[in-house]
Parts: C-alpha cells; structure tokens; sequence
C-alpha cells in the first residue's frame, strides 16, 4: 500500500479526488458502500483512508479515538489543527470540523508497524457489512433502504497496551445494536492481536439511516447489488 497514492497535498491542505477515494476503499479496504463509488451523487471519502492518513502523519498512539462529524466530499481542501498534546482535528476551508482525534500514551512511528496496522484494521472495516450488519439486520427484524443504502462511520477507538506489534491482527468480539424508529446504531468490539496474542482492545460505530421492517427480497437485492460491486472491480 502507497497511501500517497489517495490523496495529494499542498499548501492549501490534503485532498481526496473522487478516483482516490473511490480506489482506496476497494483496493485496500474491499469496501464496496455506494456512497464511495466514483459516480455516487451522495458521495463521501471513507472514514478509514482519513484514519490512514492520520496514522502516517502523526503516528499510532496507545490509545485514540476518531469521531466524525460530517462527511468529506471530493477535492475538499483539508487541515490538521493541533488543538492540545493531546487533541487533534481536521478542518475544512469554513473552519467545519470534519474528524476530532484524542491520543494518549506512548506514539510509535514506526513506518512497518504503521503499514501493517493500517492496513489490517481497514480490511476488518471494509468486511463489516456483509458479515456484520447484514446478518444483524436479519437477526434484529430491520434494514436499511436498499435503494439508498445509508451507512456511517461515526467513530472509532483503540486501546494498545503496548506498541511492540508484530504481526497485528484484530478479531470482532462482540456487537450491540440500538434501533430508534427510522435511525440506529452498531457499535462493534474487537481485540487487536500480536500474533497470537491479544494485546488491546477497539471499538467501531456505525449509524444506520432509512431503517424499515426487514424484507427478504428486498435485502438479497441489496446483497447481490454489494457483491455485483465487487465482482464489477475485480473483472
């Protein structure tokens, strides 16, 4: 993975163009949401190429939380501001917050340990719908709209009890799901490995939008669209 390969960057701050984002998601992630498709008219740059290029700037902490506040459109111009040691966020030209990142603990930079890590939690990410939510769904009686499937990357959490990785890997361990009428959460616990051995803990939200009774027709289209996707950029 060449992360300079998704973004550009220059005075004016970082940028994602819709191919970046778009490739960055599928690529690494194996992501197929549509609203990071090239041609999506709802489009938004995905959470974790944000958390990749936040990595590679400032390092992995022991423990960070990302939350995010709006969704990054195309060629919208970026910044870092370091608010405390501890607090950072990134901004768009109106001074919008778009991401808000808390660290605490020991930082490595190691460039290995960063791509590894990276690279590993962006492809548990990308695997969260087909084999999380969607057998949620099922499981809860909901769904969401399948002609405009609405998913959002609200948050996200680690708790390292060292920086010695090698080999990381994460593992879901538990999931808890909120519905509220039309509007709902996931909130999805991992453990992150070294090898074999367990070495921290994570956490993932995602809020779900347009929420319905579950049909299953209308969740197999939505299914066999995802997989249509996939199939669609591995030709």
């Amino acid at each position: 993975m060449v992360l300079t390969d998704y973004f550009t960057e220059d005075e004016a701050g970082l940028r994602f163009t819709r191919q970046q984002a778009s490739l960055f998601a599928k690529e690494i992630a194996g992501d197929f949401n549509p609203l990071h498709n090239q041609d999506a008219k709802l489009f938004c740059v995905p959470g974790d190429l944000l958390f990749a290029v936040t990595l590679a700037k400032y390092g992995l902490s022991q423990k960070m939380c990302f939350t995010f506040s709006g969704m990054v459109g195309d060629g919208t111009p970026l910044q870092y501001q370091e608010q405390t040691e501890h607090e950072l966020r990134l901004v768009d030209g109106q001074e919008k917050n778009c991401l808000q990142i808390e660290r605490h603990g020991q930082v490595s930079h190691d460039s290995t340990l960063i791509k590894d890590f990276t690279r590993r939690y962006v492809e548990f990410s990308g695997k969260n719908f087909l084999q999380v939510l969607v057998p949620l769904m099922s499981q809860e009686g909901v769904m969401i709209n399948p002609d405009r499937p609405l998913v959002i990357y609200q948050q996200m959490s680690i708790d390292l009890q060292r920086l010695d990785i090698e080999h990381p890997s994460l593992e879901l361990t538990d999931t808890i799901t909120n519905i509220e009428g039309k509007k709902g959460d996931v909130r999805m616990r991992f453990c992150l490995k070294s090898g074999s051995q367990v070495v921290g803990e994570g956490e993932k939200r995602m809020a779900l939008r347009g929420i319905r009774e579950f049909d299953q027709a209308d969740m197999n289209r939505m299914v066999e669209s995802y997989i249509g996707y996939q199939r669609a950029h591995s030709a």
